[in-house]
């Protein structure tokens, strides 16, 4: 005699919701196991949240950004690293428009012609910082500055700290703290007969009343300014074996926003965004050609402050647009 069995639907669905019970705890585990991580975030960069409610908003973020950061590690063939930074809690969005500007800068017309378009004599490698003539890493600086800076010591043999807060007060076009008008804030400073020292004029948070009429001397004054060839690598060589140059490039996306060492190959694109300094260029000998690059971020990021891009690639812009408008002072 057959015997026939008859199943209810309820019967044969139930292996199916544990199975996506299953999966949706070993989710949940998997996320709460960044717990720690997170807290451990928060305490090694002293994060405070008004609630409990961002808190746990920022926490997915968090999440998201940690997840991207693994996907890289994953990835052999870079020639750089990402991390935790002190960036973890924001979205890629939320950093461009905090630190940097989603804007290409427009340029002054006054600039004199490239004087180093016939240079020939270009070392192999550069490095201005270990000339004394880099001052050390700021948080939310302009590198408008840090040019001037770099020049003074080179003509004078002393490395001063020149007043930014000075820019942001009273030069109106160079866009504030992250300026990347460079040749707004060089144009400024040279109309207006120089300008100061940090201790005279000291930074402070945001943009204030210009300090006028001013009860302090000039420090540094320039003449002019240049600009380098735009989409010329070699000219922007030659302009850095003779001083540090400031440039604009395109800090878009995690990748950038998460590096931490290694030589940076992208991606990025031409959209630029924030003003950085060029120190320097390398390798001495073998290797990836790359850029030494001074941020505006602290020493948190990358190499303490800096990122190296890389130099010589296929496009004329540069990686990230490096070569698109750097200028340099002119003393």
């Amino acid at each position: 005699m057959a015997i026939s069995y008859r199943f209810s639907s309820n019967v044969l669905l139930l292996p199916i919701l544990l199975f996506i019970i299953g999966a949706l705890v070993g989710i949940a585990k998997t996320e709460d196991s960044l717990l720690p991580v997170y807290e451990k975030w928060i305490s090694d960069f002293g994060r405070v949240y008004q609630s409990d409610i961002e808190k746990q908003q920022r926490y997915e973020v968090f999440k998201a950004n940690y997840q991207f950061i693994q996907s890289m590690k994953n990835q052999s063939h870079l020639t750089y690293t990402v991390d935790l930074n002190e960036f973890a809690d924001i979205t890629n969005e939320e950093f461009l428009a905090k630190y940097a500007k989603s804007q290409n800068p427009s340029r002054p017309k006054e600039a004199t012609p490239f004087k180093y378009a016939n240079f020939t004599t270009a070392p192999s490698c550069v490095d201005w910082r270990s000339a004394n003539a880099v001052t050390p890493v700021r948080s939310q600086g302009n590198c408008a500055i840090g040019a001037i800076e770099g020049l003074n010591k080179i003509k004078t043999g002393t490395l001063l700290s020149l007043s930014e807060q000075e820019l942001v007060d009273c030069c109106t076009t160079c866009g504030g703290c992250n300026g990347i008008c460079v040749d707004c804030a060089f144009q400024w400073i040279s109309y207006n007969g120089g300008i100061t020292t940090e201790s005279d004029y000291p930074y402070s948070t945001g943009a204030g009343t210009c300090n006028y009429p001013k009860t302090y001397d000039y420090a540094a004054s320039l003449l002019s300014y240049q600009d380098v060839t735009t989409y010329c690598e070699s000219c922007l060589k030659n302009a850095v074996a003779n001083q540090p140059v400031s440039a604009v490039i395109d800090a878009g996306g995690s990748a950038f926003q998460f590096y931490t060492s290694g030589i940076f190959t992208g991606p990025c694109g031409t959209n630029l965004n924030l003003a950085v300094l060029v120190v320097g260029y390398g390798p001495c000998t073998t290797g990836t050609p790359y850029w030494i690059v001074k941020t505006s971020w602290g020493t948190n990021f990358g190499e303490s402050g800096y990122i190296r891009m890389q130099r010589n690639i296929a496009s004329t812009a540069g990686l990230c647009g490096i070569a698109m408008q750097p200028s340099y002072p002119i003393m």
